[in-house]
């Protein structure tokens, strides 16, 4: 245990210092390949929608046991050849499942781009962490972009696999990586993944609920470390009442805080490809967003993620 414990807070320790690696043969860039390979052998346009689903259950038993099979060779052969070099293998697993600087960095661009270049510029940099069309996104729409995806990345980058990589190790972590990489691939209900992805986005609902809930309540708490910047009555207000203003049942809930916390309306209609997709609001509109409202919700991420850390680590030690 006390190895694991070890390479579980080395693998945070890397990530806070130096990212989300960026390297052609990155675990969850692997995933990604391996990810396509399977809708490549199991998705076939002309099937049936029962087939459709069949199948993208294949692919997501798939991709994990694929996935899980190389992660348990490669623990398990350097656990029996040395468990130092096992820890070490561990926490540079960890390392590479957590992303909390690379959600930091990438936002931040955003943030500079805003002070410092054109609103072009802002529009470039968001374009790259969101999946709405940002051609035509004001300052303000910018800057709200930029702060959602902060929020909601809160729990898929940080708090979820944090929780996942505790609970089992990479193991666990990797399973989590799969089910939340082929959600943002295949989870769509577009014409050709309504029912070919249903599977990826259900499962990704599943493992998700109870992590995203946690991550709420962290950042709820991380309020407490930001003086008077942050709200934590707002922040339990619109929790409790917005909290699934979404289509799925986990992205508002840590939206909600923030969008609190910082008296804020978030969310709303939205354009995709050219199409306006309504969705509902998140928050009050308290005050208009500003440029620091993303180093605010920076600073939530990151508080709610050392808690967790210290949170994990304590319940591993005394268990």
């Amino acid at each position: 245990m006390i190895f694991h414990i070890i390479a579980f807070a080395a693998g945070f320790i890397l990530d806070l210092i130096f990212g989300d690696p960026v390297y052609p043969f990155h675990p969850v860039r692997l995933i990604g390949k391996l990810i396509s390979l399977a809708e490549k052998i199991f998705y076939h346009k002309g099937d049936s929608p029962a087939k459709k689903r069949f199948f993208g259950i294949l692919t997501v038993f798939f991709v994990c046991a694929v996935t899980e099979a190389i992660v348990l060779s490669v623990l398990i052969s350097f656990f029996y050849i040395n468990k130092i070099a096992f820890c070490m293998v561990e926490a540079l697993f960890t390392w590479q499942i957590l992303a909390a600087k690379s959600l930091k960095d990438e936002s931040m661009k955003v943030y500079r781009a805003l002070e410092e270049g054109t609103l072009d510029d802002a529009r470039h940099a968001v374009s790259m962490i969101v999946g709405r069309d940002t051609e035509n996104l004001t300052d303000e729409g910018v800057t709200k972009a930029a702060v959602e995806t902060v929020a909601e990345s809160t729990n898929d980058g940080v708090i979820a696999p944090m929780i996942f990589c505790a609970l089992g190790g990479p193991v666990l972590g990797f399973f989590y990586k799969c089910i939340n990489t082929m959600d943002s691939m295949i989870g769509y209900k577009n014409d050709r993944y309504i029912d070919f992805g249903r599977a990826a986005a259900r499962t990704d609902d599943f493992v998700n609920f109870l992590p995203s809930r946690l991550a709420a309540l962290l950042m709820m708490v991380a309020c407490f470390f930001g003086g008077k910047d942050f709200s934590f009555k707002n922040a339990i207000h619109i929790f409790r009442r917005d909290r699934l203003n979404h289509q799925s049942p986990n992205s508002a809930q840590t939206e909600s805080v923030v969008a609190g916390a910082l008296g804020l309306q978030l969310a709303g209609p939205l354009y995709y490809e050219g199409k306006l997709e309504e969705k509902p609001y998140i928050g009050d509109f308290v005050r208009a967003p500003e440029h620091k409202d993303i180093k605010r919700s920076v600073f939530l991420m990151y508080t709610a993620a050392i808690l967790c850390q210290i949170i994990c680590i304590g319940i591993l030690f005394f268990c």
